[in-house]
């Protein structure tokens, strides 16, 4: 049985017993809901994910692009890929890194 999470993201059809899922598990989301590109999953369970933003440099008046990295729980209901655009969304501190989740695998 799959919860309401709060967010309108589709509920994944595989079904999983991960703890920190939070579809099948315990985990709650609150916050910031983010869109970026998966640019590593080499990690067990964690992807980093990648948000791209312009930031403003008033001496030159222009913009400059950044990049800031993410770390987000990869639940294996989803299992994100490098190159897929995920949807990730705040929850509690999994780890030293980890304060985010994947909520939704939006296609390449």
């Amino acid at each position: 049985m799959a919860l309401n999470i709060g967010l309108y993201v589709p509920v994944p059809k595989q079904e999983c017993k991960d703890v920190n899922c939070p579809f099948h598990g315990t985990l709650p989301v609150r916050g910031q809901v983010i869109t970026g590109k998966v640019v590593s999953d080499r990690m067990m369970g964690t992807v980093v994910v990648a948000r791209d933003y312009l930031h403003y440099i008033r001496k030159y008046k222009r913009y400059e692009k950044r990049i800031s990295k993410l770390h987000a729980h990869n639940p294996p209901c989803l299992q994100a890929k490098v190159g897929d655009t995920v949807k990730i969304a705040e929850c509690r501190p999994l780890s030293k890194s980890t304060t985010f989740v994947v909520v939704e695998v939006e296609t390449p």
